[in-house]
């Protein structure tokens, strides 16, 4: 499998298939209570690991589904027109694509049936405790919403869900059994309760075989066990809360500094995206004066522009929902968000793109030519 490229260029893992299925036998039958009358959904492409995790299904005897289409065509609601056709029972998307069925206001719910669906999972990037409500308001009340997260470098999940366990609005339910995952601050010190680097601290059965054509496996240990000598280092940004649930909060190597302060880029984007005029949002830390300044580049649904109205709101939400140091010094109107073919922002391309630097990874975005516009703005934020 190839890595989503946001960090760098895609690594190249070779994974073991054995270890793979057992991965995914424990995320199926256990933290999702997949049977064999279900009718499993996720929409991804054959390039995303959430691909090869969905026909592992079938070791389950359930019948899947994948959808190769635009999730909005001829509207947002095609994804859950499938489900009430299809008699869907587990329903698999992305953050995002929950987020922009909220900001088009429809109501699948009411406009359904869905009477069937049992079970929501998401991935690709976090879930807003706005995005949680909107799934309990408008789709359906008696359902697990299960936000999942892990990554191609596992091709399955640190942290997923439990279908015996509550739901906390913003929260992975759980971490995943058999995965000692622990937050670690930069001193390497095991917390619970506060933010800091997602740390496996034992061995599981779907890591890596190694990557291809790495001598003395040198990129493998740079890429996961150097930053804490001899301890996995997945390179997420996150805090594991007083009763087991998991909150992240951007990659780590993408976390803004003002001041000292560490920043991870979602708790902005969780403020932001709620916004009625927001449409996407991207955010980066650009050094400046001896310090780092936070700087939002913001997609406006049409029909707005970025007056100074909507940046004054968007920084009190942005101070009133989280503190001062979040908020923004500048706040830039763009045309697209550069994102991975797998739809993750791709946040380092951007800060390098306004830095003046190569992007080497270009063919990891799924829309490369939006990285011009930023090129261009990097002469005047400079």
């Amino acid at each position: 499998m190839y890595s989503s490229g946001t960090t760098g260029i895609p690594k190249c893992i070779v994974h073991g298939a054995g270890g793979t299925i057992l991965q995914h036998s424990k995320e199926h039958l256990l933290h999702t209570d997949l049977k064999s009358e279900d009718v499993i959904f996720y929409f991804t492409t054959c390039g995303w690991m959430m691909w090869n995790w969905l026909v592992s299904s079938l070791m389950a005897g359930a019948a899947v589904i994948l959808y190769d289409g635009s999730p909005a065509y001829p509207d947002t609601s095609v994804l859950w027109k499938l489900a009430q056709d299809l008699n869907i029972t587990v329903f698999g998307t992305s953050a995002k694509f929950i987020s922009i069925c909220e900001k088009d206001q429809i109501r699948p719910g009411a406009r359904f049936d869905l009477s069937r669906l049992r079970t929501i999972l998401s991935t690709g990037s976090p879930l807003s405790s706005e995005d949680f409500e909107w799934v309990y308001r408008e789709v359906k009340t008696d359902l697990q919403l299960a936000s999942i997260s892990g990554g191609t470098d596992l091709i399955s999940c640190f942290m997923l869900g439990s279908p015996i366990s509550p739901v906390y609005a913003g929260e992975i339910q759980k971490r995943g059994l058999g995965m000692k995952v622990e937050t670690w601050t930069e001193e390497g010190n095991a917390i619970v309760g506060g933010k800091g680097d997602l740390v496996c601290t034992a061995p599981f059965p779907s890591m890596p075989v190694c990557f291809w054509n790495d001598s003395g496996n040198e990129k493998y240990l740079d890429a996961y066990f150097r930053y804490f000598p001899g301890m996995w280092r997945h390179g997420d940004y996150i805090e594991i809360t007083r009763h087991g649930g998991v909150i992240v909060y951007g990659r780590s190597d993408a976390t803004l500094n003002p001041g000292g302060v560490r920043i991870g880029t979602s708790e902005i984007y969780r403020q932001v995206e709620v916004i009625e005029e927001i449409m996407d949002s991207l955010v980066v830390g650009q050094s400046w004066r001896n310090d780092v300044r936070i700087v939002l580049f913001v997609v406006l649904c049409p029909g707005h522009t970025l007056s100074d109205a909507c940046v004054k709101k968007i920084k009190e939400q942005i101070r009133r929902n989280a503190t001062p140091r979040h908020v923004p010094e500048v706040v830039i109107q763009v045309p697209d968000i550069p994102r991975t073919i797998n739809g993750k922002k791709a946040e380092l391309a951007v800060l390098k793109a306004i830095r003046g630097e190569d992007v080497k990874n270009k063919d990891a975005l799924g829309n490369p030519e939006s990285l011009k516009h930023y090129q261009d703005l990097g002469r005047s934020l400079n």
